[in-house]
């Protein structure tokens, strides 16, 4: 119990990266996606091509090779960032491209008489969006959702490759260092209890979309 007390600080030090991460990634990419899922839908051929190119080279290669490329190729074109910048902006890419083809399958699976009747009744295509169709699709994709932050919250382990603490780099130094197994196992309970919360907070946001079932 003496080593989880000293050993606890340095591993909820490298977990506030793990949150931050996870905080920065799920705020933008969600409405990313959503912008980059109207996109691909849209009738203007270049523009959905060029989302569709963006989507598939995002969910094309590992996120590992995308946060080393921001980070060490970029520079190459004059463009530097440091180490957190680079990595918000590759979880971000990378997720709001999931989340867009997640968006697209809700979308498509409305029927599309709702459409048609938004448009006898003339109603704007805000109006039919906000408050029509983004609902039921939220409802109908928000498991998948929930399931790709949960993917994210183990994902944040990736930051290592540019030397960010998080909370499993913390544990295997610790590990090295004192030549035990008990930081990781406080790593791993460390996880377990936030994605149980993030579960948990994932079914009161669904239970909120029961109308539209």
């Amino acid at each position: 119990m003496d080593y989880i007390i000293e050993v606890l600080p340095f591993l909820l030090d490298g977990f506030k990266t793990t949150l931050w991460v996870f905080g920065v990634t799920a705020i933008f990419s969600i409405p990313l996606g959503l912008i980059v899922c109207l996109l691909r839908l849209s009738k203007i051929k270049v523009i959905s091509l060029l989302m569709q190119v963006y989507i598939l080279v995002m969910r094309g290669t590992p996120l590992l090779l995308q946060i080393t490329f921001i980070f060490f190729g970029l520079p190459i074109l004059g463009i530097v960032l440091n180490r957190e910048l680079a990595t918000a902006i590759a979880f971000i890419l990378n997720y709001a491209a999931y989340f867009a083809e997640i968006f697209r399958g809700g979308i498509n699976s409305i029927d599309k008489g709702q459409f048609e009747a938004a448009k006898v009744l003339k109603l704007s295509k805000s109006t039919t969006y906000f408050g029509i169709i983004f609902p039921q699709v939220f409802k109908t994709v928000f498991p998948s959702l929930g399931n790709e932050l949960i993917t994210l919250v183990k994902d944040t382990s990736l930051v290592y490759i540019l030397g960010l603490g998080d909370i499993l780099r913390a544990a295997r130094t610790l590990s090295n260092k004192d030549a035990s197994l008990i930081p990781l196992f406080i790593a791993g309970s460390m996880y377990l209890v936030f994605i149980g919360i993030l579960t948990l907070i994932l079914r009161r946001v669904e239970s909120k979309f029961e109308y539209y079932r």
